[in-house]
């Protein structure tokens, strides 16, 4: 089932994200509903928070990017592949290497984007979807896409690594989200 996605502005957006146990209540429908929810939308990922969920769960799948760049492009990130998979309770163990600019959206700020910097490398300790304990160390494209993901859970979004003057700049844009003066091709829920 496709679920609205929380525009900015709603509170769910800036909450520290808890962990979450195997018995947490229709979990693989949860899942499900959040791949078919990031597809429709055209996502490369989506934090339980932005279907308004506040826990540490949250899906990617970087294989879609890393398969529509051109072969000089993919040389720009090498040894990623792209990752799709399910991240539960993540904490980061490691965020390592040169920061570098990349051209971030959300789902849930929709048609605002802006170049965020963010290092190189990043490595997680999580669950998967059957609560099986994993440490993985991601990089290129795949470790962008997990911090932006990342972010979600502790009540961060991307707009908040930019510079004041920036944040400036689109702050009329922001406001119109939160107002609900915007038009997207998916259902959104906005904060009254």
């Amino acid at each position: 089932m496709i679920l609205p996605i929380v525009a900015y502005g709603h509170p769910v957006l800036r909450k520290m994200c808890e962990d979450i146990t195997p018995d947490y209540p229709k979990l693989q429908e949860l899942i499900a509903n959040m791949w078919e929810t990031m597809y429709s939308s055209s996502g490369v990922g989506i934090a339980a928070p932005q279907v308004n969920r506040p826990v540490r769960l949250f899906v990617i799948d970087s294989e879609q990017i890393i398969e529509s760049l051109e072969e000089e492009e993919k040389a720009e990130y090498p040894g990623d592949n792209g990752v799709k998979g399910v991240f539960i309770n993540a904490h980061i163990v490691e965020a390592a290497g040169e920061e570098w600019a990349y051209n971030e959206g959300c789902l849930s700020i929709p048609k605002v984007r802006e170049d965020v910097y963010r290092p190189e490398t990043i490595t997680l300790r999580y669950v998967n979807e059957n609560f099986e304990p994993q440490e993985r160390t991601f990089s290129g494209v795949t470790a962008r896409v997990i911090f932006h993901e990342y972010d979600h859970i502790d009540g961060k979004l991307f707009i908040d690594h930019l510079k004041p003057l920036k944040r400036r700049m689109i702050k009329g844009k922001l406001e119109d989200i939160t107002k609900g003066k915007i038009s997207v091709d998916y259902k959104m829920i906005f904060h009254k």
